[in-house]
Formats: C-alpha cells, structure tokens, sequence
C-alpha cells in the first residue's frame, strides 16, 4: 500500500474484506491512529520497496485524489519505472458488470455501479456510491466521485474530475484535464481544461 491516509485506509479495508495478505505500507508518517494499519509492517521510505521483488508482489495506490493535483499520477509513474505493477481492487460491495474493462490500478469502491459495456482507464477512482453507466469510456487518472453519475455511453478523457453528486447526461465527451464541480449537471460537450461549477451554497455566519 502506497500512503497511509484515508483513501489508504478504505482501500485497506477492501482488501481485507477480499482476503488479500497486505505485507506493508509506505509512508513518510506511520498512522498510528486506525487500527487496520497496526499489524501491516511499516516502511518510511520509497526505496524501502527494494527488498521486494517486482513479480512477486503488487502495489495499490493510496493516495486520494484532488482537482489539478496530480501526486497521484507521479507515484503511479514513479513505481511503475522501478518495474512494478498496480492491482485493481474492487470492492465486493460493488456491483460491477461482466463485460466492464478495468485497466491496471482501477479501484471501485463500495456500493458503485459499472454497467454493461463501461471501459474505465487506468489508475482511476471510481468512488462510493458512483454510477457508470452503459457503454461509458472513462479515460486514465479520472477520479468519479461519490455519488457522481456518468449516464449512458459518456467519454471522459485523462485527468478528469468528477465532483461528488454531480451528474453527466448520455452521449456527453469531456475533454482532458476537465474538472466538474460539486452538483452540478453537465449537458453538452466539454472543451479540455475546462472547470464546470456546480450549485454554490452561502454559509451566514451566526449572530
């Protein structure tokens, strides 16, 4: 496990529930406040990954990802240039159809849905409770949050964003580097590096 946070933490967790034998984490810091990392052997450092072997063992990406930040990526590439490969993990709480195509390093949370069809690129989130829908091609590095839906036969390039409960009709291309805010709903196609808003909410302060 690449990181130590809570996207580690979850994808720990699926891991577990799938009966995979984690053998450490790396992390500049040790999380010494959830539990699911005590008995996992803790290495502080990248270069500590040389005592294994490339063929014998898989990574898993835990680090999260953000709009326009791409540390992500960068660790994908880092260890895939030292020769390792990333696993795919899905949760058994997801339902997943038969004829998805899961790139190398896709994670699908718990309660998502990937319909007949779906291609979904490599080392992408697809979030809690996310909906893909038929036919849909999800380009690399998008992160789908929780609750976003993708309706039929959408394109998403590399490096997309899709904000947490926002929706995306049938039939819509979204350009590379695209990010669509929070709630919002996106019905026509979108030019690359573009930012979607979504619904803004006022907080008033007390009196």
């Amino acid at each position: 496990m690449i990181g130590s946070g809570g996207h580690a933490s979850v994808l720990m967790d699926l891991l577990q529930l799938n009966g995979c034998n984690v053998i450490a984490y790396i992390s500049p810091d040790k999380n010494n406040n959830n539990q699911i990392f005590e008995s996992i052997q803790y290495l502080s450092d990248d270069d500590d990954i040389s005592q294994f072997n490339p063929d014998d063992v898989l990574l898993v990406n835990g680090l999260g990802s953000l709009p326009k930040q791409n540390n992500r990526v960068k660790v994908t590439a880092f260890f895939t240039k030292l020769g390792f490969s990333f696993a795919t993990v899905i949760s058994p709480h997801a339902i997943v159809s038969s004829s998805v195509y899961l790139a190398q390093g896709v994670q699908v949370m718990s309660g998502a849905i990937i319909q007949t069809g779906a291609y979904i690129g490599e080392n992408s989130i697809i979030n809690t409770g996310a909906i893909i829908e038929h036919d849909c091609n999800v380009g690399a590095n998008n992160h789908i949050a929780p609750r976003a839906t993708l309706c039929g036969n959408v394109t998403t390039q590399d490096d997309v964003h899709i904000g947490v409960h926002a929706c995306v009709i049938q039939g819509v291309d979204i350009g590379k580097n695209v990010v669509v805010g929070a709630g919002a709903t996106v019905v026509t196609n979108v030019e690359e590096k573009s930012v979607v808003y979504g619904h803004q909410a006022l907080i008033r302060k007390k009196e």
